[in-house]
């Protein structure tokens, strides 16, 4: 059975690491008859969460930017993937700020199961994406029906394009062709 997929990169690089995770697992998804979105978000105008829990009523976020077609697309995967740099041993703002405005997923009957997280980073120890991770397991506890699926991590890469060649991406890659 064909899984929607919705890929959300947010680092706001071009050509970033994180965003080259994200396209591997994509190709990897696809390549599986899968259908894939990546949603870029350094191409989204996303405005901070304000708190008002008006969501919570609606199903709807009364601020008007690019979250009005995002948070939909998100509801209706059934697999979402997030692809994020690691600055200071945590996620990317726009990650956390995609994250907060997600609200309104919280009363909707929500179809993604799989969560899926993907980071790279200039350090490379293995608990560099702990805490970024960690937040991101948070943001899942909300949804009784979803659950972190798998992650990669891909460090000592700094330079956009420095993952070239890495083993990351084929693991981000066949993580993908799994789903």
């Amino acid at each position: 059975m064909n899984k929607k997929v919705v890929i959300l990169s947010t680092s706001p690089r071009r050509n970033s690491n994180s965003e080259a995770l994200a396209e591997a697992f994509a190709k990897g998804a696809a390549e599986a008859g899968n259908d894939v979105e990546i949603i870029r978000l350094r191409e989204k105008n996303i405005r901070f969460c304000q708190g008002c829990f008006a969501c919570q009523r609606s199903g709807k976020c009364i601020i008007k930017d690019d979250m009005a077609e995002i948070v939909p697309k998100m509801e209706q995967a059934d697999i979402l993937v997030f692809a994020t740099p690691i600055y200071y041993y945590e996620m990317s703002g726009q990650m956390k700020t995609l994250l907060d405005r997600a609200n309104p997923l919280f009363v909707a009957d929500y179809c993604f199961r799989d969560v899926y997280f993907l980071s790279s980073a200039a350090e490379d120890e293995d608990y560099v994406p702990q805490r970024a991770q960690s937040g991101l397991e948070g943001w899942i506890e909300c949804f009784e029906k979803a659950r972190l699926a798998g992650s990669v991590f891909a460090g000592g890469v700094t330079e956009a394009g420095e993952i070239t060649g890495s083993p990351s991406l084929e693991k981000a890659y066949e993580m993908g062709n799994a789903v």
